[in-house]
């Protein structure tokens, strides 16, 4: 028996406060990143952000944007820049990356071509880099201590995209305890963060937390992963959000 395929819905400024945003599903905890969330989607759609999902309840979605507009530390004049696409569940394995890669791909295809970070292996929040490789994606990029800049050029003449110089150092100039970065780009950064900061006060560590409220901060973030990026001594530790837990199991004097 055939099913009807899934039903892909782009989100507008008009309909987004009546449609969930997939990646944040039925947490209570994590409701007024929802909201946040929400509201910088809401402020990015005049720049061109498109947010195209799979109309079911789940996490099938992309995002993505004219790059001059991603809040991110790199040089892409004439792409669009991805921000995410993610597939999970029970929804994995039906084609619907691709199917809204496509989507992507016939927006740009007046444009320069298209960027996605993705990591060195495969990483949690970081995008699939065996899936854009294998859909014509090459790597053009990197940055310590694993992001990779991938990019599908649509012009052979277009200029490559790189990442701004200043991320190659994977060092920020302070250094004193725990120092997070981190934008409302994901829905989950906002509660984390407060909870790593009562962690750290509690366990007497000093803790700085820094969130970008404008692209130009994020432009000149000292990671590629401005959606959250966490520093120990001036060193980068992880894009990965650190709970509570993941916090006291921490040797952070390997780290020093």
């Amino acid at each position: 028996m055939q099913t009807n395929p899934i039903e892909i819905i782009s989100l507008t400024e008009a309909t987004i406060d009546q449609e969930h945003i997939c990646c944040s599903l039925g947490d209570s905890k994590t409701a007024n990143g929802v909201q946040a969330k929400k509201d910088w989607l809401k402020a990015r759609f005049a720049e061109g952000l498109r947010f195209k999902k799979g109309n079911v309840r789940g996490k099938v979605f992309i995002e993505y944007v004219p790059a001059e507009f991603a809040w991110v530390p790199v040089e892409a004049p004439g792409y669009l820049f991805i921000n995410c696409l993610w597939v999970s569940g029970q929804f994995k394995g039906q084609g619907l990356a691709a199917r809204l890669l496509a989507e992507c791909v016939r927006d740009a295809q007046e444009m320069n071509g298209i960027v996605v970070i993705a990591g060195k292996g495969k990483r949690p929040y970081l995008s699939d880099k065996k899936f854009f490789i294998h859909h014509g994606f090459v790597t053009c990029d990197a940055a310590p201590p694993y992001f990779e800049l991938l990019v599908k050029r649509f012009r052979a003449d277009a200029p490559l995209p790189r990442f701004c110089g200043h991320v190659q150092q994977a060092e920020i100039d302070e250094r004193d305890g725990l120092q997070l970065f981190y934008t409302n780009q994901c829905p989950f950064t906002e509660f984390y963060a407060d909870e790593l900061e009562q962690a750290a006060r509690e366990a007497g560590m000093p803790f700085g937390k820094h969130k970008l409220a404008t692209r130009e901060e994020a432009r000149r973030a000292p990671s590629p992963y401005t959606s959250y990026s966490l520093f120990y001594r001036g060193k980068f530790v992880t894009h990965e959000i650190m709970t509570k837990d993941k916090f006291h199991k921490m040797n952070w004097e390997e780290r020093t």
